[in-house]
């Protein structure tokens, strides 16, 4: 574990954070074996198409329900109480918590499971025809059995964190991804693509068991009621409100993006769902592993009125994953055939491989606001305040929006300059400014994030007195130098892989290419950096990670 959660103790955040990345990383393997087989027995079609669109309403309802909705109203607060010794007030509020949450989220879902025929076909995928209709409702039906599951895992994981555990919570992800691995191997020789849902229900319930240890080392104390007039229960829920209404946008935007998919014909949502996954691989290692971390200390210090504390926290945060993200993203971009040639193994036709990469190149962009995305929003929870991450939101819902309808068959895309301007812009990246591009989606996403990024960056600002930004500007240029620099050797590896004739030989020389491109670029990297004088690499950890009392006694 990363501490005991006694008050006046001090975390190693540097242990934690490498704790929580290794774990992401585990989880990420395992998941990438998941997409393995799946690519191998599903490809770009209908099939996965149907569970994709499946796992969509019962994704929605925890995330509004007990996700990060909760997550951020109740660690402040659960914080709090543990930061001013008041225990037994905290515990009976988590019981509180916990009892509401699953109570809802099982009211909520018997109306999903009730409706689910209206809904695929209305709502979520008015596209698709009778059978996919069909399969999609049968396999939406099995994944919110997980989501009742995670409404009691998710509040366990903030349970854990607020004490500064966070190695089950970290291994509580690669349960979720051994429990689909399971489904992939075992269930879908029998079940088809039902396997997957079934494996994502055995993946929850081991959510939920590997994390007993650790109620166990925290001492959990259950009240079996509802509690409703508690102060802080109540406090928690004004809190959530407006980040329901935040993930609320999300969660709309979302199933408007899964209907206009719907309507782009076989292997768009399964094209769409390839580029997220894969964008998800270093946004989890770095942003969320991240965000995660610093939350607990963020809050503290919130608490505590360390206004200089919490800006040194949070820019040094960001300067982590800007130093982290930026070579991801431009790495990602270009060795991103090769990856998705490895990922399918012969399962993608051309066209569906063109599809694959289109979608990951406009997602690998938003790599480095997402990430970013994950520690700004949480410095504004840590300071109790969730309505202003709700407008941003909203704005970033507009954005995206107006770009994803525009690239979408409900408006004739060449008629509208906006896009063709992003097409040209972006044209060497291989958007065409064409009817239904789903890489345009992609791109809408991106932008959409970046403006929430940079609005909540000038709000925190104006209210911190400062972000430090000279240091994150420098950083950022730094990093894009040795980036670019990176980025050309990257090239020139591949341009002389492809003049051997080694390209398209087959799984070896796809490794091996992509290891030299790696290791190769990754050395001009470092090399660039430091003869930039790019002293974060060896501070950075230090000055974001530094310890810091996270706790103290109340005056």
């Amino acid at each position: 574990m990363a501490v005991e959660p006694t008050p006046g103790r001090t975390p190693n955040l540097a242990r934690s954070t490498i704790i929580v990345m290794l774990s992401f990383a585990a989880a990420k393997a395992i998941s990438l074996l998941q997409t393995f087989v799946i690519a191998r027995a599903f490809g770009v079609s209908a099939d996965y198409d149907a569970f994709v669109t499946a796992n969509k309403v019962p994704e929605q309802i925890f995330n509004l329900i007990a996700g990060g909705a909760l997550a951020f109203a109740f660690i402040p607060v659960f914080t709090g109480l543990l930061a001013r010794d008041q225990r037994d007030a905290a515990w009976r509020t988590a019981s509180y918590v916990i009892n509401t949450v699953f109570m809802v989220t099982l009211v909520v879902s018997a109306i999903a499971f009730i409706t689910a025929p209206w809904l695929i076909a209305n709502v979520v995928a008015p596209g698709f025809d009778l059978a996919s209709q069909e399969q999609t409702v049968t396999m939406m039906r099995i994944l919110l059995v997980s989501t009742l599951i995670f409404s009691v895992s998710g509040i366990w994981m903030g349970i854990l964190q607020s004490h500064n555990l966070f190695l089950l919570p970290a291994l509580a992800p690669i349960m979720f991804d051994v429990g689909i691995l399971f489904g992939v191997l075992v269930l879908i020789p029998r079940m088809g693509v039902h396997g997957i849902a079934v494996g994502a229900v055995i993946g929850a319930a081991m959510h939920l068991g590997i994390q007993i240890p650790g109620m166990f080392k925290v001492r959990l104390r259950w009240t079996p009621r509802l509690g409703w007039n508690d102060p802080e229960l109540r406090r928690i829920i004004r809190l959530m409100i407006p980040r329901i209404a935040d993930l609320g946008v999300v969660s709309l935007l979302t199933i408007i993006t899964t209907n206009i998919l719907s309507r782009l014909g076989t292997g768009a949502a399964s094209a769409f769902d390839w580029g997220w996954r894969l964008m998800q691989i270093p946004e989890t290692l770095i942003g969320t592993a991240m965000g995660i971390v610093i939350f607990p200390t963020l809050s503290a210090l919130s608490s505590l009125g360390d206004v200089s504390g919490k800006r040194d926290a949070m820019s040094g945060a960001v300067r982590f994953i800007l130093i982290s993200t930026i070579p991801s993203a431009i790495g990602l971009i270009l060795i991103g055939r090769p990856m998705i040639s490895l990922l399918e193994r012969g399962a993608f036709d051309a066209s569906a491989s063109d599809l694959v990469y289109s979608t990951l190149q406009f997602f690998a962009l938003g790599i480095v606001v997402h990430s970013v995305l994950e520690v700004i929003a949480r410095s504004f929870y840590a300071d109790k305040d969730t309505f202003t991450p709700l407008v941003a939101a909203i704005g970033g819902f507009l954005v995206n929006l107006v770009v994803a309808v525009v690239a979408s068959n409900v408006l004739t895309v060449e008629r509208h300059a906006i896009f063709n301007l992003l097409a040209g812009t972006f044209g060497v990246l291989g958007l065409k400014a064409t009817s239904g591009n789903v890489g345009a989606l992609a791109l809408a996403n991106t932008l959409g994030v970046a403006f929430e990024v940079v609005l909540l960056m000038v709000i925190l600002r104006r209210r911190w007195h400062g972000l430090n930004e000279n240091a994150m500007a420098q950083t950022t240029l730094k990093t894009l130098a040795a980036s670019l620099a990176m980025g050309l050797v990257v090239v020139v590896v591949g341009a002389v892989w492809t003049m051997l004739g080694w390209d398209n030989r087959g799984f070896i020389f796809t490794v091996a290419q992509i290891g030299v491109q790696v290791t190769l670029g990754g050395l001009v990297f470092l090399g660039t950096a430091l003869l930039l004088r790019m002293d974060e690499l060896r501070t950075l950890l230090a000055l974001v990670l530094r310890r810091r009392p996270l706790v103290e006694a109340a005056a």
